[in-house]
């Protein structure tokens, strides 16, 4: 399988900032690539210079094996994009719009109304084709958004945090939809700050952080990075907080995590289910009660915050806008 998008040693300044600092990449034909990061990672710098609307101060980039310096003009007619928000026009209909991508592509008027219609329904967005988008729900603007992006079928699509703002229903429908693209053949790299979707949908994912890929794999190798199974546990008083960690500690393979607040205790440990029954074996003899207990690998929330150690940071991401 070769790839559709390969990238090496990418690095973008911006005056004394270092937005990519010798990012690589690579992207096999026919897979969704999940790219997480905080805010200020890189990772739009990075989107944006693999469609083209950038240029790197180093390094060297490949799409649909075109370069994307040289061959710019040539590969912008071979991708898809859809951004954070819609960018959609108000003021036209829904299958106006399309039609004006399909026109911006060169397919010729016959063919630019042949893919919106196509497009309307495979988007189930028919019944307000006609209607202009002004008056649209913003899942159907995403949607919309995302038909824009596939009106001249490309073979690889970037979407930059495409459900940003959706409702959980809309969300679905939006993932159901790119696993579509993805067994018919599209290549698609997505970045996204909610893991579960990266989870749901990545084949591959590269944590990014200061313009640097600092952890690379699929979504269960990287929970192994992070260590095995956790017991949580819910107490029902303060007062019990210490003397459950003291009780579970002998059990504990790493650090004891405690949750003043939510009174939950977080206990690292081996051997599954049988570590959680002998947990809770220990607390019934100490008679500490428990109000909910449970047995949990890492999730894609705990690789972010293991690997990257910090919160959100805008200042990169908002100056490339």
């Amino acid at each position: 399988m070769s790839d559709a998008i390969k990238a090496t040693g990418l690095v973008k300044k911006y005056g004394d900032v270092t937005a990519l600092d010798g990012l690589e990449l690579s992207v096999p034909e026919g897979t969704v690539f999940g790219l997480l990061g905080p805010n200020g990672a890189g990772k739009t710098t990075t989107v944006r210079i693999l469609t083209t609307l950038l240029q790197p101060d180093a390094g060297h980039a490949e799409v649909a094996g075109l370069d994307v310096v040289r061959d710019a003009r040539r590969l912008r007619a071979r991708i898809g994009a859809s951004g954070q928000y819609a960018a959609v026009d108000d003021h036209l209909t829904g299958a106006e719009n399309l039609e004006m991508v399909g026109r911006l592509y060169h397919l010729g008027v016959r063919r630019s109304r042949q893919r919106a219609r196509e497009l309307l329904e495979r988007f189930d967005l028919t019944g307000a084709a006609d209607r202009p988008v002004q008056g649209w729900s913003g899942g159907m603007r995403r949607r919309l958004d995302l038909a824009g992006a596939l009106v001249a079928q490309p073979p690889v699509l970037f979407l930059d945090e495409p459900t940003t703002g959706l409702d959980p229903r809309a969300r679905a429908s939006l993932w159901a939809t790119i696993t579509e693209l993805v067994a018919e053949g599209t290549t698609v790299l997505l970045t996204t700050q909610y893991m579960e979707e990266a989870d749901r949908l990545a084949d591959r994912v590269a944590v990014v952080d200061h313009g640097r890929v600092i952890a690379l794999g699929t979504a269960d190798e990287l929970k192994d990075q992070v260590g095995g199974d956790r017991i949580e546990l819910s107490v029902t008083s303060r007062a019990d907080l210490e003397s459950t960690a003291r009780t579970l500690a002998p059990l504990a393979v790493e650090e004891i995590q405690v949750d003043i607040a939510a009174l939950r205790v977080t206990v690292p440990v081996a051997g599954g289910a049988a570590a959680l029954t002998k947990a809770l074996g220990h607390l019934a003899a100490e008679r500490i009660a428990v109000r909910d207990a449970g047995l949990r690998r890492p999730t894609l929330d705990d690789v972010f915050l293991t690997l990257t150690g910090h919160g959100a940071d805008d200042k990169i991401e908002e100056s490339v806008r």
